[in-house]
């Protein structure tokens, strides 16, 4: 039996074309599953690393004012003259294709007001905490479009009450009701969920 040199040669190139084509090919579809496979985490850990900033900003200089003052008067005065501009300052240092907020069911400033992403979120927390079912470290990931969303649950401590409970001194009550008119975040109790803190992240 005579073999063809030339048809040999090429029988041999297209198997090697095609046997690379298939290596390439699912090296590419593995690349992807990986990426897929990581882009949660890696998201999940970048969005908590902007919570982390603007709560723990907020949190030093809120107890700072607490320990200065224990009537809460400074501390109001604090959060409505400097959480919106620190919340401000935080997103500025942060990449461009990330900000970071605060919300809650129930606002005091209609600025933190959610949309229905943010509702539906909280409400999941509510749900777990009346179910006894609810952790802090329940950390909830959505996306919508090219934005990624982690949202971080905060609970009402003791300390949150002189503001948020309806218990506080007669001048802190008229303080609030000066500036905020159209108050909604009171009658909280230790342990309720206080809002959330939401990082976004475009793609």
């Amino acid at each position: 039996m005579r073999i063809n040199i030339f048809d040999y040669f090429k029988d041999h190139t297209m198997k090697r074309s095609t046997l690379l084509l298939s290596i390439l090919l699912a090296s590419s579809l593995y690349a992807a599953d990986q990426k897929s496979a990581t882009k949660p985490a890696d998201v999940k850990m970048e969005g908590i690393s902007y919570i982390k900033k603007l709560g723990s900003t907020l949190k030093n200089e809120l107890q700072k004012h607490m320990k200065a003052d224990p009537t809460a008067v400074a501390a109001f005065g604090f959060c409505t003259a400097k959480a919106m501009e620190i919340t401000e300052e935080v997103n500025k240092e942060l990449p461009p294709h990330a900000s970071v907020r605060r919300t809650a069911l129930k606002t005091r400033n209609e600025s933190n007001a959610p949309d229905a992403t943010d509702i539906k979120v909280m409400e999941a927390y509510v749900k777990a905490i009346e179910e006894k079912q609810f952790s802090p470290k329940d950390i909830k990931i959505g996306e919508e479009g090219n934005v990624t969303r982690v949202h971080k649950p905060l609970r009402t401590g003791g300390g949150c009450l002189k503001c948020h409970g309806g218990n506080g001194s007669k001048e802190l009550k008229e303080m609030m009701t000066a500036r905020y008119p159209k108050d909604q975040a009171i009658g909280y109790k230790e342990g309720d969920l206080r809002g959330v803190i939401v990082a976004e992240i475009k793609e």
